[in-house]
């Protein structure tokens, strides 16, 4: 099957580019340009694309809206972010806009075609550097951590979360935090077998095959940075 693309960046030189890498692979055809989010926005919704690869920082519309507006418009199309910034004002509207990836742009030729099949087979996909940023917003707030209660499940699970258990919701939310499972058993006084246990069920349910796509996906739906307290 073919991937169709939709190629979004106000840099000429760095869209060619782009345009040329995807056009050497059997499997992806480039089916539209865009120099603004406005036309990004007006194409995806023509062509309809299987994945609309769009930069950040674009004139009449950036890249955060430019995902919004596609993702709220429920036509199908998945939103791979490429753009030059890792830092969480950029990553965090991105994502919470319903960005399906979120690559920067000295990835590999070999990473972002990678990204554009998995995010068009209807997976997440995360830079390590935005990854390691999305960990790094909490563990380097000591000062906040220490004062703020554990972030666990509060009287009212998000509707996002709907479907996983309260303790499943616990376990989300330490991840996102970048504990590790040994962490999470710590802090939520259970096994690590429990944790682990937990952490699989939760992958099943959402239907994500890694730590990252859940961690992407905590983020979007404000399950990393809401807090309440522990509960049994």
């Amino acid at each position: 099957m073919t991937i169709r693309v939709l190629v979004a960046d106000d840099q000429a030189v760095v869209r060619d580019g782009v345009v040329l890498l995807l056009s050497s692979a059997d499997d992806i055809e480039v089916v539209g340009e865009a120099g603004d989010g406005g036309t990004a926005v007006r194409l995806a919704s023509e062509l309809r694309p299987d994945v609309a690869l769009v930069d950040l920082r674009m004139p009449v519309l950036d890249g955060a809206e430019v995902t919004a507006r596609v993702v709220s418009a429920g036509i199908g199309v998945r939103v791979l972010i490429l753009t030059t910034y890792a830092d969480d004002d950029a990553v965090l509207p991105a994502l919470r806009a319903g960005a399906a990836g979120y690559l920067t742009k000295d990835a590999t030729s070999e990473a972002l075609l990678a990204a554009v099949r998995d995010v068009a087979a209807g997976h997440t996909v995360l830079d390590p550097a935005v990854q390691r940023r999305l960990i790094q917003l909490l563990v380097n707030e000591p000062t906040a951590r220490a004062a703020a209660p554990l972030p666990t499940l509060s009287t009212e699970l998000p509707l996002a979360a709907e479907g996983l258990t309260r303790r499943q919701i616990d376990v989300v939310r330490l991840v996102a935090q970048g504990l590790n499972n040994r962490q999470v058993a710590k802090e939520m006084v259970v096994s690590e077998a429990t944790v682990k246990t937990h952490l699989n069920h939760v992958l099943a349910k959402l239907a994500m095959d890694d730590r990252a796509a859940l961690i992407a996906w905590a983020w979007r739906h404000g399950l990393a940075d809401r807090s309440g307290g522990t509960d049994g």
